[in-house]
């Protein structure tokens, strides 16, 4: 009963939130960008909800059940990539602009801008689904009698909604009340988990040596293969330079950045030992559900109930902003851009709602395709991440990198990335092939072209 009690306060908190921020959207800038009125303590926040979802808590989850500490490799991919990302936070809120595409538009042409669209909405719909997909097995763990398809539905109906109702004001403050309520409760949940499990010494009997090392039963090439896709995603996410965007100033971005380091670090580490703690005792035929299933079922009630209403709003969280962000590229940089440039703010709003319904609808049907959250993860890490990043960082460090070289980046990244997991090649990590190419092709075709001209440079000096 009482998990019941928790979630429903919980949902009522958030949807009171979307609904109240809905009320201050009143044109496209509000909708995508909050009106650039974020302030830091916001930023940090929504930087980490957004970053942390279904990714940590579910596919994180999965990998620590299955190779102990060494899943600890995926959320460190985010952490190399934050320290890059510290660099070019005041930078980019300075280009201040609405989405990833602006970017590459403005360095190279249309057809990177277009392109980028493109493996966005194949990579962030994959992301959202795997949400929804993790939302179900909540809800079928705090009600067995629910199964977890239907769960699953009714997750993407909130999250559609809560979604279409605010655009990035909701998705903002939502962020900053789930942000705080994760933090506090993991770092409650973690030392009596521990204490209850039999401390170190228990848990080191109960799982195998290898659950302890660096690698794990993994070894370093596939440890590499889960740090890279989520470098990459990091690098070029464009939920995070949209959240810049937002930032009411260049200093509140760099400041934003600074947080989110610290609350990436500590909440990661945190979650993946809470997982490793979870499978010392617990056995599923779903490794995806451990952490749920370890706050159901090995800490007290109260405590329990707080942690799986934290891991449920995470989720929602982390659906709104990836299933918001290609809906914001689809209005600004299909829609706005090619079929009506004279559209009104008002019809701009609608047909941005309209979007996010459909998008909500396509990522509900890949749900079904992929039943590993952690390869659906790596899927789709990798197809932005091979595809867009790359010609994003060229934005702010290589300024030889030209338009031809961009296209090619970003056609070759997807197009192996699609074609490898079709293929289901298992041998090595689609990262490896996709990433390669992507980088060679950006590097040689831009050298073997004409150089960018200077109205393509000037809007990313200093």
């Amino acid at each position: 009963m009482i998990y019941a009690v928790v979630l429903s306060i919980i949902v009522a908190v958030l949807l009171g939130t979307a609904v109240l921020r809905s009320l201050t959207v009143k044109n496209q800038a509000d909708f995508l960008v909050a009106g650039r009125k974020l302030t830091w303590p916001v930023l940090v926040f929504t930087l980490l909800s957004s970053w942390i979802g279904a990714g940590s808590l579910f596919a994180g989850g999965e990998n620590a059940y299955r190779n102990g500490f060494s899943a600890l490799w995926q959320p460190a991919g985010g952490w190399v990539g934050l320290v890059l990302i510290a660099v070019i936070a005041g930078r980019a809120r300075r280009f201040a602009q609405f989405t990833v595409p602006d970017l590459l538009e403005t360095r190279y042409n249309t057809g990177a801008r277009v392109l980028a669209t493109i493996a966005i909405v194949i990579s962030y719909t994959m992301i959202t689904s795997y949400q929804f997909k993790g939302g179900g097995d909540i809800l079928h763990l705090i009600f067995p009698s629910l199964d977890q398809k239907t769960g699953m539905y009714i997750i993407a109906a909130f999250v559609i909604t809560f979604t279409a109702l605010a655009g990035m004001a909701s998705v903002a403050y939502l962020d900053l009340i789930i942000g705080l309520l994760v933090t506090v409760i993991t770092l409650i949940s973690l030392p009596l988990l521990l204490a209850r499990t039999g401390g170190w010494e228990a848990v080191h009997q109960a799982l195998p040596a290898d659950r302890f090392t660096a690698f794990g039963p993994l070894g370093w090439v596939h440890c590499l293969g889960y740090l890279l896709p989520t470098m990459l995603l990091l690098l070029g996410n464009q939920s995070m330079y949209q959240k810049f965007f937002s930032a009411r100033s260049e200093r509140d971005a760099r400041i934003a950045v600074f947080g989110w380091i610290g609350g990436t670090l500590v909440l990661e580490t945190v979650i993946i030992t809470i997982a490793v703690l979870g499978s010392a005792t617990l056995k599923t035929d779903h490794p995806r559900e451990i952490i749920p299933l370890t706050a159901r079922m090995r800490l007290p009630e109260l405590v329990g109930a707080i942690l799986l209403g934290g891991v449920f709003a995470k989720v929602i969280s982390t659906a709104n902003n990836y299933l918001f962000s290609p809906a914001s590229n689809l209005i600004h940089d299909v829609y706005k851009r090619f079929i009506d440039p004279q559209a009104s703010e008002r019809r701009t709003l609608v047909v941005s709602r309209v979007l996010v319904i459909a998008l909500g609808a396509f990522a509900l049907l890949q749900a079904a395709y992929f039943e590993s959250v952690l390869k659906a993860a790596l899927y789709a890490y990798t197809v932005y991440g091979a595809a867009v990043t790359p010609s994003v960082m060229a934005v702010f460090f290589w300024k030889r990198a030209n338009k031809a070289g961009a296209v090619s980046s970003i056609v070759l990244g997807t197009v192996i990335t699609v074609v490898w997991n079709i293929l289901d090649i298992r041998r090595l990590d689609a990262v490896y092939p996709a990433l390669g190419v992507s980088v060679l092709a950006l590097i040689v075709v831009s050298l073997a072209t004409a150089p960018p001209t200077r109205a393509n440079l000037e809007p990313f000096e200093k």
